[in-house]
């Protein structure tokens, strides 16, 4: 079998060529020196040649070393591994970490025949290799005296279980489920032998005390809240409120979240190989707006069950007065993105029916704590009432509102009302007309101008009064972000008004 030229200067297993070509004269030109050559070190570069070499080389005998020196793996060099720069190993890499905090790390190659149980001819991770824990393929086979003599122990105290139970036990035992239901665990006794139920009831005392240091360390908590953070992308959320996970993620201590699709998980290690695997980049539906860096998703509650559900969840936990999580057909959701290289980040979400009789054009609304006090929250407001304009229709949000929602509503209205009197020319203004033309409902209208006071009743009329001042400080504000591109452009919307849905 021809064999492939390695590159000057290194080796597949990191050895110098001069190395190497002394190691092939030593195979080549000590045939008859069989038995001094056994003291010899045998490299991994001449364990790969002696066997391609023919039979009669007396580089066969390495088998005979089966018992001194572990037998490398023999798979053909990469074109990867022959570059000059460090060779990642194919096989355990083992990872040591110095007192200075520098961490090394060891190449050891081992072979992939046996296994640490003895019930398998090859392993495929280091944890299940017999020559990492110091042992031979054949030990693992062969049950030790020590091992023998514990599982002849443990078959006579299982003798000891008995065949069944009574009928006057089994009525002890209804009656205990009867009395105490879920409160209090079913009784144990007779049901398997006392060396299982020893090994049961240790098991608990453990995992009782694993959760009570847990619990110490901050990362379980008592009550509703079980969760208390998220790891969500590049971020660790703290989260406010309880939100209705099922109960083997609500019990952790920390969620970890796909921020593409929203799928949660338990560990860091289920998420790392999740992330290797989704191919979501973007969330699920139609792109109807985008400016910049910043889209806008139009993603269908029924088409996509799953992704709403998910998003209605991890809203939850940062909502009070939120009470949709599952059935989310009749509603459309609007989620805004920011992307880069990586793809595109959620930033917030509002969610609207696709049919209103109050003609609400928001139901749920939530910007993600990381981009909080960022003006985010005003665009997806801004963007809410583009839409109810596009439709031709006066919005409002569904009530009752959270209390940051309040907060951002009532500056986005302040906001819309001040640019409005300040174009505003004329000398009678009504309700109706800035109604129609900013598509604020006429309720909030009124509740903003009386909140500012600039709504008064004098001789029999409702008179809005024009305060400058006000006006005056909102240009000021306005001046000092015009930079800011945290604004929605009316331009950049590409969406028609579903119908029928």
């Amino acid at each position: 079998m021809p064999r492939r030229k390695r590159n000057a200067g290194s080796s597949s297993d990191g050895t110098e060529d001069s190395d190497f070509s002394t190691d092939l004269e030593h195979t080549d030109s000590s045939e008859s020196d069989g038995t001094s050559r056994r003291s010899a070190r045998v490299t991994r570069s001449s364990a790969r040649l002696s066997q391609s070499s023919q039979d009669s080389s007396p580089v066969r005998n390495l088998q005979s070393f089966g018992t001194e020196e572990p037998a490398y793996s023999t798979r053909r060099v990469t074109r990867s591994q022959q570059q000059p720069t460090p060779v990642t190993p194919k096989k355990y890499p083992l990872r040591q970490t110095r007192s200075s905090g520098s961490e090394t790390e060891q190449v050891v190659e081992f072979s992939d025949r046996g296994h640490l149980t003895g019930k398998h001819e090859r392993h495929f991770s280091i944890s299940g290799c017999p020559l990492y824990h110091n042992l031979s393929a054949d030990e693992c086979k062969a049950p030790t005296e020590r091992q023998l003599r514990y599982k002849e122990k443990v078959a006579e105290l299982r003798k000891k279980r008995n065949s069944g139970l009574s009928k006057e036990q089994k009525e002890k035992y209804m009656e205990h489920r009867q009395t105490y239901g879920n409160t209090r665990e079913p009784l144990l006794e007779n049901l398997t032998s006392e060396y299982d139920l020893d090994l049961f009831r240790r098991a608990q005392a453990r995992a009782s005390e694993d959760l009570e240091k847990l619990r110490l360390q901050g990362q379980i908590t008592e009550g509703s809240n079980m969760i208390k953070t998220i790891a969500f992308g590049r971020y660790e959320l703290d989260t406010w409120y309880h939100s209705p996970y099922p109960e083997e993620y609500a019990r952790l201590g920390r969620l970890y979240m796909c921020e593409f699709c929203l799928k949660y998980m338990k560990s860091q290690t289920i998420l790392r190989r999740h992330m290797a695997k989704c191919v979501w980049k973007h969330p699920p539906g139609d792109e109807i707006y985008r400016k910049g860096s910043i889209s806008v998703f139009e993603v269908d509650g029924k088409k996509n069950k799953i992704y709403c559900q998910n998003l209605c969840l991890l809203a939850k936990l940062f909502l009070d007065h939120k009470t949709l999580y599952y059935d989310v057909e009749p509603f459309l959701f609007y989620v805004m993105t920011e992307a880069d290289n990586t793809g595109c980040h959620l930033i917030g979400y509002f969610s609207k029916e696709k049919n209103s009789f109050l003609n609400y054009n928001v139901s749920c609304i939530l910007t993600m704590p990381q981009y909080m006090r960022q003006g985010y929250g005003k665009m997806l407001i801004d963007f809410s009432y583009l839409l109810s304009k596009v439709e031709e229709k006066v919005g409002s949000p569904e009530r009752p509102l959270s209390d940051l929602g309040l907060i951002s509503y009532r500056s986005y209205w302040k906001e819309v009302l001040l640019r409005y009197l300040h174009n505003f020319q004329g000398k009678e203004i009504s309700i109706k007309e800035i109604s129609q033309e900013t598509a604020v409902n006429p309720v909030d209208i009124v509740s903003t101008l009386q909140a500012l006071q600039m709504l008064k009743y004098w001789k029999g009329k409702h008179l809005v009064l024009k305060r400058q001042d006000l006006i005056d400080e909102w240009i000021a504000k306005e001046a000092k972000r015009s930079n800011s591109n945290k604004t929605m452009d009316p331009s950049c919307l590409k969406w028609t008004p579903p119908k029928g849905t």
